[in-house]
């Protein structure tokens, strides 16, 4: 073990040349981040779970429920022992040829068998005083960390000029105030990474699970090898859209539907620009050109760089989705389905009649006859970060 930590902290990997640990070594005159902070994060995680589960019992749902936010989740499917003891002992997902054997078994239509078992599946599926508390949790996590993020970043110099972040790099002295709001962003990530296991579950898990891995590693790089000014800027860019996702998605469970699409538009606009065009234009600038200039390249540099471009194309692949919902809205005048939804839809008949229902009654199922809230039912965009 010994040895593979030697190997692991290897400072030509990690520093710039003729840099050492030793030269990074914190004492009463100086503070740079040292490694074994970032252990800190694992118990301080789990303390901002705890905080989580409190405040959505004790804070978010009574808020849910005084604007009348249901418990009720979708509609439940009719019992039927033989089709629950496939569901629950073999398959959630019967293939074809089960489905026949089901329909001549119950003398069923093929049809009503398909309906069941995706109204079994919704089933499970969060109700919307769930996705509301949630959704309140990390409005008011965001929010916190982006204001105080904010009012850090603005009395630093390289909020300002970019070119300050390399500067006198590595020799960059750590303040309390750098050293908390690093600390806290990673344990929420790593919180996040966590709870995604219990949380709803949404059909871009996987893409969400890597965002959380790559943006608890581009953390970890940056402190460990003392690249916390660029971060924040990193950090304060990706908080701020996430906080306008949040609130949209909090209007559109409240049934408060031109405050939904006020935020939305404001969310897709801020996201867009801020993803598209200020992370490339001006922390990949910083992060690839001017730190290559003023300090040059090293091994610990590459990795943190590929994976703000790995995060770049994450950002790609969540506005198209923005985009995607927009141009449906614009077009239409209404999102009848999420791209991203925890709801699964039923057959093309099914949905036609449910389309009908919907135009009716706005509320249904949380969609809208109108707007941009489809998007919402399900999105996590971070989230940013």
């Amino acid at each position: 073990m010994a040895g593979i930590l030697v190997w692991f902290w290897n400072e030509r990997f990690w520093l710039p040349h003729n840099v050492t640990w030793a030269d990074l070594k914190s004492t009463e005159e100086s503070t740079f981040p040292q490694a074994e902070d970032l252990y800190l994060a694992i118990p301080l995680a789990f303390c901002i779970f705890c905080i989580r589960l409190f405040f959505e019992r004790f804070i978010a749902k009574p808020c849910a429920l005084a604007l009348k936010i249901q418990a009720s989740g979708p509609q439940k499917a009719q019992h039927n022992a033989i089709l629950e003891k496939v569901f629950t002992s073999i398959t959630k997902h019967p293939d074809e040829k089960r489905l026949d054997g089901l329909s001549k078994q119950l003398d069923w239509d093929v049809r009503n068998i398909q309906r069941w078992f995706r109204q079994r599946r919704n089933q499970e599926k969060p109700s919307t005083l769930t996705r509301f508390c949630e959704s309140m949790w990390k409005f008011t996590f965001n929010l916190y960390i982006f204001t105080y993020g904010f009012r850090y970043l603005k009395k630093t110099p390289w909020l300002w000029n970019t070119r300050q972040c390399w500067y006198n790099y590595p020799y960059q002295q750590l303040t309390s105030d750098l050293h908390y709001y690093y600390l806290v962003e990673l344990s929420f990530y790593w919180s996040l990474m966590f709870s995604q296991f219990t949380d709803i579950k949404r059909k871009d898990f996987g893409i969400m699970f890597l965002h959380h891995l790559a943006a608890i590693s581009l953390i970890t790089f940056s402190y460990a090898n003392n690249m916390v000014r660029v971060g924040t800027l990193v950090m304060g860019l990706h908080d701020m859209a996430e906080v306008l996702l949040e609130a949209a998605k909090m209007a559109n469970y409240s049934k408060c539907q031109k405050l939904c699409d006020l935020l939305f538009v404001v969310f897709a606009l801020v996201f867009l620009i801020a993803r598209l065009g200020v992370f490339p234009l001006w922390i990949l600038n910083t992060t690839l050109f001017e730190s290559w200039e003023i300090v040059g390249p090293y091994p610990s540099w590459w990795v943190f760089n590929l994976l703000l471009v790995l995060l770049q194309f994450l950002h790609l692949f969540w506005s198209y989705l923005i985009i995607k919902i927009a141009c449906k809205a614009i077009c239409k005048g209404k999102v009848s389905k999420d791209d991203r939804s925890d709801i699964e839809s039923s057959s093309d008949e099914e949905d036609s009649v449910s389309w009908t229902k919907h135009s009716q009654n706005p509320s249904s199922n949380g969609i809208s006859s109108n707007g941009m809230n489809g998007y919402l039912m399900g999105a996590a965009v971070s989230e940013e970060h």
